[in-house]
Formats: C-alpha cells, structure tokens, sequence
C-alpha cells in the first residue's frame, strides 16, 4: 500500500503542531464517516468501492465487450468529472499515446469538454469512416458542452448506421430517473447506467462515470476496485502514524496555514499527466471557496523543471510540493555505451533509465526542499490498476478530510454556475434577455 513521507514538512512546521492537529483530523474523519458534515448527501464515495452494484457493474462489463467487439473506437462525451477521471486511469495505465498504439481495444476520444469546432471536427476526422460508439455522461443531459457534442454526434451516428444502429452504439451515463438524457434515453432505449445520487462528478471514477470508458480500453477494472477496496479499509485508521491520508491531510493544512497558498502535484512519469488534472479539479472544486484554500497546479517532470524549475526553486515561497513516485520500475531500458562519448555520458552506461529518473527526484526533492518548498512525497509501489486504485481513493479520502477542516462544504461548486449564467445571457437564453444586454454594454 502507499505510503507519505513528510520529513521535510518540519522545516516549516513544528511536529507538536501535526500532534495537536491530530484530534481536529480525528473529528473530521468521524463526521465524514457518520455523514454528518456540510455536503453529507454527497459521501457515498468513502464506501462505494466496497458497495457498489455487482448486478450493474457486470452490465457494465458485458457492454464494454461489446463496445471493444464491434467499434474501433469509441467517443466519451461529458465534461470535468464525467471525463477527467476516465481519462486519467486510461493514459496513466495504457499510455498518453494509446490512440497511436497498436492494440485490440477501440481508440477512446474525449468529446463536449470544450465547445471548440475544430477540436471536434478533428475528432470525427479521426474516427473517419470506421465503426464507432459513444457513452454520453450527464446528470442532468441539459450541460451545454456535452449537449451540444452529443447533438452532433448523435446525428453522425444516425446517418452512418440508422436510427436503430445508432440506439445500439450510445451508452447513456446518467440520473436513474430524472433529466432531459434520462428522459430521452428510455424514449431511445439506449443502455443505461446511473451516475449515483450520493457521488459528485469529481469523486466518481471509480462507478460507471469513468468504469465503463476505463473497462472499454481494457483496463482491469476488478484490480482497480479491489485497490480502492483496500485503500477504503487500511485508511479508515484512527491515528496519525498508521493513516496516509492523515498524513496529507494534515501536511496540507498546516502548511495552508503557515502561509503556504499553491500546492503543486508532480510526477516523474508523462503518462500521469491527466491523473494531475484530475486532482486539479479534486481539490480546486472541493476546497476554494470563500475565498480560500490552496490553489492546485501540476508539474510534468523532468520537462517542467527546464520552464518552471526556476520559478520552483527562487520564486515566491508561497508553495508546497506534493510528489508521487512509482517504486518499481515498469521498464529495464538502460543507457548504452559510446566508444567516443562524445556527450561525456558514459559514466551512465549501463544503468537503468528508471534509476537516472530516481535520482533526478532525488536531487530534485532536496532542490527545492533547500530553497524553501517543503515536500510531501507519495510512495505508490507500481503503476498498475490495483495500486492507482488506491491513490485514487487516498486522493478522494485526503481531499474530504482537508476541506473539512478548512470549514467549507467540500461536495458542492456553487461558483461554477456564475460562468454559466452568463453565458446563457450572452447566448440569448430564454428568460436570460435582460441580463444579456446588461452584459453586453460591459464588453
């Protein structure tokens, strides 16, 4: 299982501090647990990986089959948790360049998270004429980016296969009764799977939202389950020794409240790109409110530090860096030897590429330990299913438990909706006519 270490944190923050934070940690695991907090409808997430329906998720299972059987490839509507997530699983364990691989899954492209034209006229470019599906995920099927993608697409399902064809290629990810797409699904007969009332977007990859896009490029989704599974048991812990997400947990929040206001995630591995955007919104949705909370932003490394390093190490120490690190190496690649050496590197022949790449977290991590950046570093033993199946779910657990203590509801985003206003008014909305003219003569 994985494990923090925090060591440098006591740089900034004294230990008697996280011993004194600890009884505050405790009650807010326990109003978590009892779902007794700000946002408690929202907390079904903390057992899910253990109660979860087995009758839909076989389901689930039988139409990814069949997805990967008769599509070579498959378009994922939705937007912010209903993509992220799904996103993050698929390119972490098969690779920023699955699309480009060769393989016998579909290629999955992810749609109505912008409302650029070229972005999608480039994707149906790229399905051309080959046999494709689509899941369409929507709580309510009315979110203007999916819905207009899904207009589109739809359409080009219709007339590439029929009315009935197309019924058979669209999986609906949605509300189990209510909704324009719940709605339109069963006029449809589309399958369907639900998006539970008790889990919000960003806390829902591991149920239909993100399992059946992950089952379709397949990922074993049983070793990802039985990861959070465990996750769920080892990190219902009663103690700051023996609890991982205590331990992030209470590391972010002391040093939130030492003055520390940006909290950046990196990773030694590209493929962990989208798992860093979807902490991003993890965090940023659940914690800043109020006019508070640290501001979450991801570093690719080794490539960032040749554009962000020098910001990292000598810019505002207003920062905390949280690392994950894979401890097994994936691959055996090793350094060859030059005859010349021509780029003096051949003190380096013969070692493992997974070990150059260890050693430049390491330097790295007491880099910027020096300059003024304390460092949390996130042990995963191996990128696989069943141990990102465990971040997954300490990320979720660390993220409730922080935003609790930071005092805001965690499970709601009443900001996002003032965005969407305005838009509506600018697009002439019905009923939005007089807020749109208002609008207009500002801009």
């Amino acid at each position: 299982m994985l494990t923090v270490n925090w060591k440098s944190v006591s740089d900034a923050v004294s230990e008697r501090a996280f011993s004194d934070l600890a009884p505050e940690l405790a009650g807010a695991h326990e109003t978590l647990a009892a779902r007794t907090g700000l946002g408690a409808a929202f907390t079904d997430w903390l057992t899910w990986p253990g109660a979860y329906d087995r009758a839909e998720y076989d389901r689930l299972k039988a139409a990814a089959a069949r997805i990967r059987s008769d599509s070579k490839a498959l378009v994922v509507i939705g937007i912010g948790g209903s993509y992220l997530g799904a996103r993050a699983v698929i390119e972490a364990l098969g690779s920023p360049n699955y699309n480009l691989k060769q393989k016998d899954t579909p290629d999955i492209f992810f749609a109505g998270n912008n409302l650029s034209a070229s972005y999608l006229r480039e994707i149906i470019a790229l399905i051309g004429d080959r046999d494709f599906s689509v899941n369409v995920i929507s709580k309510s099927g009315t979110t203007t980016e999916p819905a207009v993608a899904f207009r589109l697409l739809k359409t080009l399902l219709e007339d590439r296969f029929g009315p009935e064809g197309a019924r058979r290629r669209i999986y609906a990810t949605t509300d189990k009764a209510r909704g324009a797409l719940r709605g339109l699904a069963e006029r449809e007969r589309y399958e369907t799977f639900v998006i539970p009332d008790g889990i919000g977007g960003r806390f829902s990859v591991l149920t239909p939202v993100g399992l059946l896009p992950i089952a379709a490029a397949g990922v074993d989704t049983d070793a990802l389950l039985k990861g959070a599974r465990d996750a769920m048991q080892r990190l219902d812990a009663r103690a700051l020794a023996d609890n991982p997400a205590w331990q992030y947990a209470a590391a972010r929040t002391l040093l939130y409240r030492a003055g520390k206001t940006v909290e950046v995630l990196a990773c030694y591995e590209p493929c962990f790109r989208f798992v860093g955007e979807w902490w991003k919104q993890l965090f940023g949705e659940s914690e800043g409110k109020e006019q508070g909370g640290l501001l979450p932003v991801t570093l690719d490394l080794t490539a960032d530090l040749h554009s962000m390093g020098q910001y990292m190490q000598q810019g505002l120490r207003n920062l905390l860096e949280t690392v994950v690190v894979f401890d097994t190496p994936d691959d055996l690649l090793s350094v060859p030897f030059d005859p010349e050496d021509a780029d003096g590197l051949n003190f380096l022949s013969g070692m493992r590429l997974f070990d150059i790449n260890r050693r430049a977290f390491e330097g790295t991590y007491l880099a910027h330990v020096d300059g003024g950046v304390p460092n949390v570093v996130v042990h995963v033993p191996k990128l696989d299913a069943y141990h990102l199946g465990a971040l997954l779910h300490f990320f979720m657990l660390s993220c409730g438990l922080s935003g609790t203590m930071l005092g805001v509801n965690p499970f709601d985003q009443p900001g996002v909706e003032a965005y969407k206003a305005n838009m509506f008014a600018l697009l002439g909305k019905p009923g939005y006519e007089k807020q749109g003219a208002a609008l207009r003569a500002r801009l």
